[in-house]
C-alpha cells in the first residue's frame, strides 16, 4: 500500500506530503483529502492478502490447447496432439505431459479467458508486465523506450520505497535469470519492453541477474546446468560485463565500478544516479543478496525436485528472494532458439523440453512454498503474453493468437482447484467475459494491498492510473 502520511515522505517523484495533501482535494492518487486524512487516521485502505509476488513468464506464448484448455472432441486439426489426464481440479483437462501439475491442481486455479489485441511478442510482453498497452505499434519496435509503461515490479518497487525507504538487504523487485530478449539468437542486445521502470525512472529498475549461454545454439533452459553456470551475476554494475558476487571481496573499491558505468547512465539526473548508486552498493553488499542468489545452498534433493534446468533453479532462486524479503520477483523462460514458446514449428520442442520443464518447476514450487508455510502470503501468477491459434500445422505449430489464453494462479487467498472462464469448443474464444491484462494487473496490485485508485505522476506530471479501466477478479478469491 502507498504509505505516504504519517511522516514527511516522497512519492516515486519527489512529491512532499505536503504538495499530495494541497493537491488532494484534485483527486491526485485517486483520493480526495477527506479520504486522505481518514487514511492517516486508519494507517491503510485495505489489508494486502499477499507479501510478496512471483511472476512466471512463459514468453512466446504456450498453446492453451496444449496445456490447460485442453478440447479432445474438437476436429482433428485442431485439438491437437496430446491427451487429457485427469487431475485434482472437477473439469479440468490438462495435458498429459503436465502430470506433477494434475496432481497439484488443488493448489491454483486455472484462468482460460485472458484476451488482448496486441498480437506481438514485445508488445504483448509489456501488456502483460504493466496492464497498459504499448506506445509502439505492432510491428514498429521490439526493445524497451523512454516511454515504457512501469512495469507492475517497478511499481510496487516504488511504492515500496516511500514506504519502507532504499533496500538494503534483498531487492524490492528482481528478474531472472536474464532480462528479456537478452539471450535470443538473433538479437544479443535485444531487451524487450515490460520489465523495466519506463519513464518512472531507473531508480526503480529491476535488480536483474544474467547467465549465458553456452554457444548460440544453447538453450539452458531445459537442460541440466552445472553449479558453476549458475552464478546469477549481477547485470549492469559495469558499463562492460555484470558483476559476480563471489569477486566482490577481491574488489578495492566497488565505486570505481560506478564511476565507469557512469556513461551507461548519462540519460539519468545527477541525483537520480546517486540513488541508483546507493540501491546498488547496498543490495551487492548485502549478505541477504549474497546468499538468496546463492542456489546451491539449497539441499540437492530440493533442486532436483524444481529441475536442474535454468527455469527450475530460477524458479527456485525466486523462491530463495521472497524469503529474503524480495517484493516482486519476475522469472522469464525466454524464447532461446527462435521459437520454443512461440512454437510455430517445435512441436518435439514443447512435447520434450517446454511441458516437461514447466511442470516440474511450478508444481516444485507450489509445494515448497506451502510446506515452508509461505504459499498464504506468496502470488504466484504464471502465462505467456498470448495464445496460439486454433488452427495448427501439420507439424502440429500454431501461429499468434493473443484473443484467447489461460494463465495459472496460485497462493495469496486464491482458491486451488477451481476454473474461472469458459472458452467455446475450439479454444477460440471466451464464452464468459473476457479478462484484459488490466484486469490482471488490479488484481496482482489488490492482492498487495494496492488500491486500485491510486496515480503515479506520469512523465509530463499528470496522475495516470496505476489499471486504466482494470477490475479485480474478485471470483479467484475465497
Amino acid at each position: 500500500m502507498l504509505s505516504i502520511l504519517g511522516r514527511r515522505q516522497r512519492t516515486c517523484q519527489g512529491w512532499s506530503r505536503r504538495r499530495l495533501l494541497q493537491a488532494g482535494g484534485a483527486g491526485l492518487f485517486g483520493m480526495s483529502l477527506p479520504r486522505l486524512l481518514a487514511a492517516e487516521s486508519t494507517g491503510d485502505l485495505h489489508e494486502p492478502r499477499a507479501r510478496s509476488v512471483i511472476f512466471l513468464l512463459l514468453f512466446g506464448g504456450p498453446s492453451q490447447l496444449e496445456t490447460f484448455d485442453m478440447k479432445p472432441e474438437a476436429a482433428d486439426t485442431i485439438r491437437g496432439p496430446f491427451v487429457p489426464i485427469d487431475s485434482r481440479t472437477p473439469g479440468l483437462r490438462i495435458c498429459e505431459h503436465l502430470p506433477l501439475l494434475a496432481e497439484t491442481s488443488d493448489r491454483f486455479t486455472v484462468v482460460k479467458t485472458l484476451s488482448h489485441s496486441y498480437n506481438d511478442h514485445s508488445g504483448g510482453g509489456h501488456y502483460i508486465q504493466t496492464g497498459h498497452r504499448w506506445n509502439v505499434p505492432i510491428g514498429g519496435g521490439f526493445n524497451v523506450t523512454p516511454n515504457d509503461w512501469p512495469s507492475m515490479g517497478s511499481v510496487v518497487d516504488c511504492l515500496t520505497q516511500q514506504s519502507h525507504g532504499l533496500p538494503s538487504h534483498a531487492p524490492h523487485y528482481a528478474v531472472l535469470p536474464n532480462s528479456l530478449g537478452r539471450i535470443q539468437e538473433y538479437n544479443l542486445q535485444l531487451r524487450r519492453p515490460g520489465e523495466t521502470a519506463g519513464w518512472l525512472g531507473r531508480r526503480y529498475d529491476p535488480l536483474t541477474t544474467k547467465i549465458d549461454k553456452r554457444d548460440k545454439n544453447d538453450n539452458p533452459y531445459w537442460r541440466d546446468c552445472a553449479d558453476e553456470e549458475l552464478t546469477f551475476q549481477i547485470q549492469g554494475m559495469h558499463a562492460d560485463e555484470a558483476l559476480t558476487l563471489d569477486r566482490l571481496d577481491r574488489r578495492r573499491s566497488l565505486l570505481t565500478q560506478f564511476d565507469d558505468a557512469r556513461s551507461a547512465l548519462a540519460d539519468a539526473s545527477a541525483s537520480t544516479y546517486g540513488q541508483f548508486q546507493q540501491r546498488a552498493l547496498s543490495l551487492v553488499t548485502s549478505p541477504q543478496t549474497r546468499e538468496a542468489l546463492d542456489v546451491t545452498r539449497e539441499p540437492a534433493t530440493l533442486r532436483d525436485r524444481y529441475g536442474r534446468h535454468l527455469f527450475g533453479q530460477s524458479v527456485l532462486t525466486a523462491r530463495r528472494l521472497v524469503e529474503a524479503g524480495t517484493r516482486f520477483v519476475t522469472v522469464h523462460y525466454d524464447c532461446v532458439d527462435g521459437y520454443s514458446w512461440d512454437s510455430h514449428v517445435h512441436s518435439t520442442d514443447v512435447k520434450n523440453h517446454l511441458l516437461p520443464t514447466l511442470d516440474q518447476a511450478l508444481s516444485a514450487l507450489l509445494l515448497d512454498l506451502e510446506e515452508r508455510g509461505l504459499l498464504d502470503e506468496t502470488l504466484i501468477v504464471c502465462l505467456g503474453e498470448m495464445g496460439r491459434t486454433p488452427q495448427a500445422n501439420k507439424t502440429w505449430g500454431r501461429g499468434h493468437w493473443s484473443t484467447l489464453f489461460p494463465a495459472v494462479l496460485a497462493g495469496a487467498g486464491i482458491r486451488g482447484g477451481t476454473i474461472h472462464g469458459e472458452t467455446d469448443a475450439d479454444a477460440a474464444y471466451a464464452i464468459t467475459p473476457p479478462h484484459s491484462p488490466e484486469d490482471l494487473a488490479a488484481t496482482i496490485y489488490h492482492t498487495l494491498g494496492i488500491s486500485s485508485e491510486t496515480r503515479l505522476p506520469g512523465r509530463d506530471g499528470r496522475p495516470m492510473f496505476l489499471t486504466d479501466g482494470g477490475e479485480v477478479i474478485r471470483g479467484l478469491f475465497g
